[in-house]
């Protein structure tokens, strides 16, 4: 069975983003040492599972590295790894290499029980807090950030029972930036 995969920044009070959605206070400038670390988590997957409104922001955003010629191999694998958009509302399907899928936890499973390498989620919130709340999620890859927010939105609220966790790794880099690795 594939493993799906939770790959996310974070504060280190848990927050994913600030309450109107603020991503500013992340570390974007990334040392080698953690570049290759996320190149290495993303080697083994095949598939791209976001949100839809993560997804508007997520595919322009590699579509255009991909065809800017001085960060094309760069971009690569994120623009031609084929993404799956969970969506209540579009019905027409805007984008190359996706698919649109709408019902969450069927369609995960699915997905998991398909031929194929691991699959690796991205936000948003909702997203991934009902990724979380289902089980869905095989493998957590949190990257903390030095930065405490006190409010925002956080990926765990919706939880109704607890969830045990095993950590598997944890990791500073350089650029401030700590791993926290747990699988179920």
């Amino acid at each position: 069975m594939r493993k799906l995969k939770l790959q996310v920044q974070m504060s280190i009070d848990g927050y994913i983003a600030g309450t109107n959605g603020e991503m500013d206070w992340m570390i974007w400038n990334w040392d080698q040492e953690l570049k290759d670390y996320v190149t290495a988590l993303t080697k083994p997957v095949d598939t791209i599972v976001l949100g839809r409104k993560l997804a508007e922001g997520f595919i322009a955003h590699w579509e255009s590295q991909y065809n800017n010629p001085e960060t094309r191999e760069e971009a690569r694998d994120f623009h031609q790894i084929p993404k799956v958009v969970f969506t209540n509302t579009i019905k027409d399907n805007p984008w190359n290499n996706t698919s649109l899928a709408y019902n969450l936890t069927d369609d995960i499973k699915k997905l998991k029980e398909s031929n194929g390498s691991d699959i690796i989620a991205y936000g948003g919130g909702t997203f991934v807090s009902s990724l979380i709340k289902e089980g869905l999620i095989d493998e957590f890859f949190l990257f903390v950030n030095p930065t405490a927010l006190g409010k925002g939105m956080s990926i765990f609220e919706e939880l109704d029972n607890r969830q045990s966790l095993k950590l598997v790794e944890s990791k500073a880099f350089e650029c401030g930036i700590t791993l926290l690795h747990y699988t179920k």
